[in-house]
C-alpha cells in the first residue's frame, strides 16, 4: 500500500491511467483535473496534465500543465503552465507562465512569465514579478529580492571569468 491518494471527480483513479515507479518516487499521468495527495511522501517527481492539485511532502519535482495548484513542503522545483498557485516552503525554484501567485517563505527563485506575484510570509512583503527577469528572495527575515543576471563564462590564461550576457555577446561580434 503506497502514501499516497490519487483522484479524479473525486474518484479514485483507476491505476491503468497512471504510473508510479517505485524505485524512483516518479508518479506520471497524461490525465487533467487529478487531486493528488503525496504528503507522506517526499523526494517525488511528478509529470501531469493540467488543472491538478498536489499536496506533497518535501523535495519534490513537478512538470505539469497549466492551471494548478500546490501545496508543498521546502526545497521543490516546478516547472508549469500559465494561472498556477503555490504554497510553499524554503528554497523552492520555480519556472513557470503567466498569472501565478506564490505564497513562500525565503530563498526561493523565480522565473516567470507576465502577472505574477510573489507573498512572502516570513516579511509580509508582496512583490509584483516582471516578465522572464529572474529573481532570487533575498534570506529569511529580510524584505527584497536580488535580479539574476544571466551570465557567461570565458577562460583567458586559464582563469575562468564571468561576464554579463550582453557583453558576452558584444564580444562575440566583435570576433566574428
Amino acid at each position: 500500500m503506497e502514501d499516497f491518494t490519487v483522484t479524479q471527480n473525486g474518484k479514485p483513479l483507476n491505476e491503468n491511467q497512471y504510473t508510479w515507479n517505485k524505485s524512483t518516487k516518479t508518479f506520471s499521468s497524461t490525465e487533467n483535473n487529478l487531486v493528488l495527495d503525496f504528503s507522506d511522501v517526499g523526494n517525488c517527481t511528478f509529470n501531469t496534465g493540467y488543472s491538478c492539485i498536489f499536496k506533497t511532502g518535501v523535495d519534490c519535482t513537478f512538470d505539469t500543465g497549466f492551471n494548478c495548484a500546490f501545496k508543498t513542503g521546502d526545497d521543490c522545483t516546478f516547472k508549469t503552465g500559465v494561472d498556477c498557485a503555490f504554497d510553499t516552503g524554503r528554497r523552492c525554484t520555480f519556472d513557470t507562465g503567466r498569472r501565478c501567485t506564490f505564497n513562500t517563505d525565503c530563498n526561493c527563485a523565480f522565473n516567470t512569465g507576465v502577472d505574477c506575484v510573489v507573498v512572502r510570509r516570513d516579511v509580509f512583503e508582496v512583490i509584483e514579478l516582471e516578465e522572464n527577469v529572474k529573481i532570487k528572495l533575498n534570506d529569511c527575515r529580510i524584505k527584497g529580492y536580488t535580479v539574476i543576471e544571466d551570465v557567461k563564462y570565458i577562460e583567458i590564461d586559464g582563469k575562468k571569468i564571468e561576464i554579463s550576457l550582453e557583453s558576452y555577446e558584444k564580444l562575440k561580434e566583435s570576433l566574428v
